[in-house]
């Protein structure tokens, strides 16, 4: 995600607000502000921005004060039914949907991609730790905060998972001549990890680092019988969406993996995964992503398994003959140094 964080994208907490007939001038007013865009332009807005704006003279206070409620809290509501929100704010699912419809939404289901959308595309780490540090909370509280949104991120990813576009790109990844993944900043963590993993495999897989030149060197270098996996999250870097966007119009097959449907990464690539990064750090979390990796691994080395056993039995004999692995004895002295 673009911004002063190194890595692919946050997804934390929005800043606690008072979202009311002010919200858009002044909301707007200081991102704008903060990205250096100008009021006048329009720029910058979101859908779900857009619609609280052209709606602001239609809503009833008691409507009004819903929709705060839901958003200043996007962490806590983005992924729940229309049922399950009513419950979280004591009023009945109808009035949900009507609140909801008096937005301009005809399904539930849009108003939740918006608001997520929203929160991702709005969320910085400045904002994240700002809003955390006005929470009045213990250190141990927010430790266990953050570890029930990694594992809800899993269990997103558990229960929207598509088990077969998963083997569909272990074949493209079985296929390919080269396999060039791009993951910059914090997310080339995640690019060199599922780099690794695949040439552990045996296949051609590489994840350069360094500068924009050298991601875009090789990004010329590749033809339609390759493949490039593009990694980040939120608005998204630029240099990553640019070498999606090069690769593409080579006719190299792109597969992206972002945290939403709607980001730069989902539409540029011809096909993507999404596993939520949703975090109370400001670095964002990746249990998801690691773990769609992971299920990408096991569909690899699944697809030709005989192959795979006979990769890795072989690295196994050689790292047992190089001592690859540390033992206090092999060399007959004792792991403080003593004989």
């Amino acid at each position: 995600m673009a911004g002063p964080l190194p890595g692919g994208g946050w997804a934390g907490q929005f800043l606690s607000g008072t979202w009311t007939g002010v919200f858009v001038a002044e909301v707007k007013n200081r991102r704008n502000r903060a990205n250096g865009r100008s009021l006048a332009s329009g720029q910058g807005q979101t859908a779900l921005e857009s619609r609280f704006a052209r709606s602001q003279n239609e809503l009833s206070p008691s409507r009004r004060k819903l929709l705060r409620l839901i958003l200043e809290n996007p962490e806590d509501t983005y992924f729940l039914s229309s049922r399950e929100m009513a419950k979280r704010y004591n009023v009945d699912a109808a009035t949900i949907v009507r609140t909801i419809q008096a937005l301009g939404y005809e399904k539930f289901a849009d108003f939740i991609s918006d608001l997520r959308s929203h929160f991702v595309k709005r969320i910085t780490p400045y904002t994240v730790l700002k809003a955390a540090s006005e929470d009045k909370k213990t250190v141990a509280d927010r430790i266990r905060h953050s570890l029930d949104l990694d594992l809800r991120n899993l269990q997103a990813l558990q229960s929207t998972i598509d088990t077969g576009k998963i083997i569909a790109l272990s074949k493209r990844v079985k296929d390919a001549n080269r396999i060039l993944i791009v993951g910059i900043d914090l997310a080339a963590a995640l690019s060199c990890y599922l780099a690794y993993g695949l040439m552990t495999l045996g296949f051609p897989a590489e994840a350069p680092i360094g500068s924009t030149g050298n991601v875009q060197r090789r990004v010329r270098t590749l033809t339609e019988n390759d493949l490039l996996i593009a990694i980040s999250f939120g608005q998204c870097l630029r240099d990553t969406v640019e070498a999606a966007q090069r690769a593409r119009k080579q006719g190299v097959p792109t597969f992206g993996i972002t945290d939403i449907e709607t980001t730069p990464i989902a539409r540029v690539c011809d096909d993507f995964f999404v596993a939520s990064t949703t975090s109370a750090s400001f670095a964002g979390s990746y249990v998801a992503p690691i773990a769609l990796m992971g299920a990408i691994f096991v569909a690899c080395a699944h697809t030709q398994t005989s192959r795979s056993l006979q990769l890795l039995r072989r690295s196994e004999e050689e790292d047992r003959t190089d001592h690859r692995w540390f033992d206090p004895f092999w060399d007959g002295k004792e792991i403080n140094g003593s004989e």
